[in-house]
């Protein structure tokens, strides 16, 4: 201390060596509590650091590049997790398996069609909102590019049907972006029959293989020499009269790159009609798939005699990418951190570790953002009703720790099949490593099952429901578990067996009540057909 600030200091006190040397026992107290304090809060900072990365179930703080994982430390270290935020299921399964290997039989689910609504059945109507007359002389050409899996290019090419009628335009048939995720090299007609494409939209929209000669050559015969529109997501079908029009009619061919939901929900009628025309008759899969799938679909009824040959699918979104990306916590140890890192970085390239980004698995489990463990699907589906008879179809790509996460759905549901048990490997060797050839497998067996199980929100499951629709007078006959409520009963270390099915049926009675829904103005035509491709219809 200077010695102008002792004076200073020493004047203030008056001097009082006495009354100073008296009070110096209560500051020294005093620091060694403060020293005290920071070494308790750095001991809760290592237990939350340890609690993420040496196995502690989730529950804790660390970083992760930039990113910053939540949890533990923002409540206390060593206050108690929420409800329903952390992955215990496999508890609850231990205790519970007793129960669900005993509990009564009673005859299969999948024997009961789901109830329909008395005196009307909802069914295709989609040519009576299209208009037959001639087509006009093109505009012009429409080129496109589809990118992400197999529905996402769905989309994609049902919206471009939608936006070539807009504009008049000849449709080329869509390119396909190479995703870094699903890394499927596969063209337009690897996947769909582009020659039924090309007939059933014949009357409506012209579609053609390739740009012609005279008009491949004004641009060099290269197609990102043709001016590419940049359309925002959901742009409204003026926008495409207004501003993408004008430039088709100059330049004889527009570009549009990516094309990923780039017209918005709210369209005309007749917009709508065409988009269900190119998505339920006009896409259809190319002939290998068909041939495969028919296949497998057949071997799945034969195996499913114990019930009159109906069965179940399930699409189960437990793939490394998918546990990756959605940033939720499993098994919580050192070897899943770093597995999911490795997947994310690899796939996505930082976009999870740019500073200021806060990532807290406990929250997204909490609201419903993880995806269902197998395990986990296994004990809603006994819950639901669901006994050891029920033939199940599981879609889904190469499960993350599968060895460890499959068994226990193995054992409620031992008739459990895949594409790899319906398949031999010969048959299957011509789709290998092409992800949305494959997915075409999955779609197919789903379409054509009794009932089906979404178990992760994204894009197989939002057409699927609605084909679903389509097919089956209406109702979807999927069974779409709300996560929130699950997660709740997951964690509960305490419930009893006959509780949780008892829950578990409520939230299987309030999906087939929304079995039957109509499409809202925002909503997706891909997702719910009624009205605006459907009509209803008295029963005979």
């Amino acid at each position: 201390m200077p010695p102008s600030v002792a004076v200073a200091s020493a004047s203030m006190r008056g001097g009082e060596g006495a009354k100073a040397a008296a009070r110096r026992p209560g500051r020294l107290l005093a620091g060694r509590r403060r020293r005290a304090a920071v070494l308790i809060l750095a001991l809760a900072y290592a237990a939350a650091v340890t609690v993420l990365f040496l196995g502690g179930g989730g529950a804790g703080l660390g970083t992760s590049g930039g990113g910053l994982v939540a949890g533990a430390l923002r409540r206390g270290a060593l206050a108690p997790a929420p409800p329903g935020s952390l992955y215990r299921s496999h508890l609850l399964f231990e205790r519970l398996l007793p129960e669900m290997r005993v509990s009564a039989s009673r005859p299969s689910l999948l024997m009961a069609s789901h109830s329909k609504k008395s005196g009307k059945r909802w069914v295709p109507c989609i040519r009576k909102r299209l208009t037959q007359s001639a087509l006009p002389p093109s505009n012009g050409f429409l080129v496109i590019e589809a990118n992400g899996g197999l529905n996402q290019q769905r989309i994609s090419i049902c919206d471009a049907v939608a936006v070539a009628s807009l504009l008049n335009a000849t449709l080329v048939s869509p390119a396909f972006h190479l995703n870094s995720v699903w890394r499927d090299s596969s063209k337009f007609g690897d996947i769909f029959d582009e020659d039924h494409f090309i007939e059933t939209l014949r009357k409506h929209v012209r579609v053609v293989k390739e740009l012609p000669e005279n008009v491949s050559v004004q641009f060099d015969h290269n197609i990102s020499s043709i001016p590419n529109m940049r359309t925002k997501a959901f742009s409204s079908h003026s926008y495409y009269l207004e501003k993408v029009l004008p430039q088709l009619l100059e330049l004889g061919a527009v570009r549009i790159a990516p094309f990923s939901n780039r017209l918005a929900n709210s369209v005309p009628s007749n917009i709508h009609a065409l988009r269900c025309l190119a998505n339920y008759e006009a896409l259809r899969f190319s002939e290998p798939i068909r041939i495969l799938a028919d296949i497998m679909v057949a071997r799945m009824i034969k195996k499913s005699s114990l019930t009159g040959g109906k069965y179940m699918s399930v699409h189960l979104r437990f793939e490394e990418d998918m546990v990756a990306f959605s940033c939720c916590i499993y098994d919580g140890d050192w070897k899943e951190n770093i597995a999911m890192e490795n997947a994310r970085e690899r796939s996505w390239r930082g976009k999870f570790r740019r500073p200021g980004r806060v990532i807290n698995p406990e929250a997204n489990r909490r609201n419903g953002r993880c995806p269902l463990a197998p395990i986990e699907v296994g004990m809603m589906l006994r819950g639901m009703g669901f006994d050891n008879t029920t033939s199940l179809y599981v879609a889904s790509g190469k499960i993350y720790n599968a060895e460890k996460y499959m068994n226990p759905l193995r054992e409620l549901f031992p008739l459990l099949q895949t594409k790899e048990t319906l398949t031999s490997p010969e048959e299957l060797a011509q789709f290998e490593g092409h992800s949305s050839r494959l997915a075409a497998l999955d779609y197919t067996v789903c379409l054509r099952s009794e009932a089906f199980v979404t178990t992760q929100g994204s894009n197989f499951p939002h057409f699927l429901m609605g084909h679903r629709r389509y097919l089956y007078d209406g109702h979807a006959k999927t069974i779409k578990p709300d996560k929130r409520k699950m997660v709740l009963l997951f964690d509960n270390p305490d419930i009893r067996w006959d509780r949780f099915r008892h829950l578990m049926q409520d939230i299987r009675r309030h999906s087939e009540s929304k079995g039957f829904e109509f499409r809202k103005q925002s909503g997706s035509i891909y997702n719910l057909p009624m009205p605006d491709c459907m009509c209803q219809q008295a029963e005979a």
